[in-house]
C-alpha cells in the first residue's frame, strides 16, 4: 500500500468511529449539555482535566467553550493537588477526559474534588472505570481500534473525544441562544468581529481625511483637492454645507474625453446628484452589500439629517480586512 493508500486507510477508521459515536449517543450527552448551561447560568464555570493527549483535547475543547461564551479553563493535573484546585468554585462543572478512565494522575485528584459542590462529567472509553464510577454523567467515547497500524498511538480515540467535545460546545451555544453577534464580541480582531462590531463612522473618510468641495468649485480644483487628500471622491455640499453630489476620479475619467475643457467647468455641472448613501451608525458589513448592489466604489456617509459626514472608499476594505 503506498502513502496515499495509507493515508486513506488513516482516514476510513476515524471516520467509521466518528460514525459509531453518532450513532450511540443517548441521554447521557444530553444531560451533560444541562449540567454545562446550567453551571454558565449561575455564572459558574467549565473546569477540564486531562493528562497527556487527552490533556491537549481538552485545552482545545476549552478554547472552543471560552470563545462561544461558555467560560472554561484548564485545571492542569500535576499542579491540581499543588494549590491549584483554588480555581474551582462551588457550582463549577469539572469536564475530565481519559481514554481507560484509569489515569493515576486524575484519579488522585477525585477524592479532593469531593470537598466542591461540583458536577462531573467524564469522557471515556472505560464506561465501568475509576473515572465513570465517580462521575455524574459519563459520555461513552470507546473505539474499536486505534488508525494507528499498531494499534497503539491515540488517534480514533483523541478525534472522538474531540468531536464529542465539539458537539456539546455547539450544541451548548444553541440552547444558550449565542449569536452571530455574541460571537464577533469574543473575536473583535477577526473579520467577523470587525464587520459585526465595526460601525460605518469607524471606517469612514471623515473629517480632514475627507474631500469636500463646492458646487462652485471648477473641476481642476477638485481634482487638486482629491489629489492632496489622496482621495477617490469628493462630497460636494452647497453654500449652506448640504449634500449635494459626488464626483470621483472615475466621473472625470469617463468625461474627459468627449469633453476636454471639463477641467474649467464647475462641478456642481458635473457631478453625479443624488448619491448612495448609508447612515453612520449602520454596521461596516452593509457596506459591502450596498457596494455590490449599486455596482459603485465609493458611498457617502450621512448622519441622521443627511449631512455629509464622510466617504467610504472600497479600497479600504481590504486594508481593514472587511474583504
Amino acid at each position: 500500500m503506498d502513502s496515499l493508500g495509507r493515508a486513506r486507510r488513516v482516514l476510513s477508521i476515524e471516520i467509521d468511529e466518528l460514525q459509531r459515536l453518532s450513532e450511540r449517543l443517548d441521554e447521557s450527552f444530553a444531560a451533560a449539555v444541562t449540567l454545562l448551561r446550567e453551571a454558565i447560568e449561575r455564572r459558574g464555570k467549565i473546569v477540564v482535566l486531562g493528562v497527556g493527549k487527552s490533556g491537549h483535547i481538552g485545552e482545545k475543547i476549552a478554547a472552543t467553550l471560552t470563545s462561544t461564551g461558555a467560560p472554561a479553563v484548564v485545571l492542569n493535573s500535576l499542579n491540581a493537588l499543588h494549590g491549584d484546585l483554588g480555581m474551582i468554585s462551588d457550582g463549577d462543572v469539572i469536564l475530565t477526559l481519559s481514554y481507560s478512565g484509569e489515569t493515576e494522575e486524575l484519579l488522585r485528584i477525585l477524592p479532593a474534588l469531593t470537598r466542591f459542590d461540583v458536577k462531573k462529567i467524564s469522557l471515556t472509553g472505560g464506561k465501568t472505570s475509576s473515572l465513570a464510577k465517580a462521575s455524574d454523567v459519563v459520555i461513552d467515547v470507546a473505539v474499536t481500534q486505534e488508525a494507528c497500524p499498531h494499534n497503539l498511538a491515540p488517534t480514533s480515540s483523541t478525534t472522538v473525544m474531540l468531536a464529542m467535545g465539539d458537539a456539546l460546545a455547539m450544541v451548548l451555544l444553541e440552547e444558550r441562544g449565542f449569536t452571530r453577534e455574541d460571537f464577533a464580541r469574543y473575536h473583535p480582531a477577526g473579520q467577523l468581529g470587525r464587520s459585526l462590531l465595526l460601525k460605518v463612522r469607524d471606517i469612514m473618510r471623515g473629517g480632514e481625511e475627507a474631500a469636500v468641495v463646492k458646487t462652485s468649485d471648477p473641476v481642476v480644483e477638485v481634482l487638486r483637492e482629491l489629489t492632496k487628500k489622496r482621495a477617490g471622491a469628493a462630497l460636494v455640499v452647497n453654500e449652506e454645507g448640504q449634500l449635494a453630489g459626488i464626483f470621483t476620479h472615475g466621473d472625470f475619467a469617463r468625461r474627459f474625453p468627449t469633453d476636454p475643457q471639463i477641467g474649467t467647468r464647475l462641478v456642481g455641472e458635473v457631478m453625479t446628484q443624488s448619491p448612495v448613501t448609508i447612515h453612520a451608525d449602520k454596521l461596516a458589513a452593509e457596506v459591502l452589500m450596498v457596494l455590490e448592489q449599486h455596482r459603485i466604489d465609493d458611498l457617502v456617509v450621512t448622519d441622521t439629517k443627511g449631512n455629509p459626514l464622510g466617504v467610504v472608499d472600497s479600497q479600504d476594505l481590504a486594508r481593514l480586512k472587511l474583504i
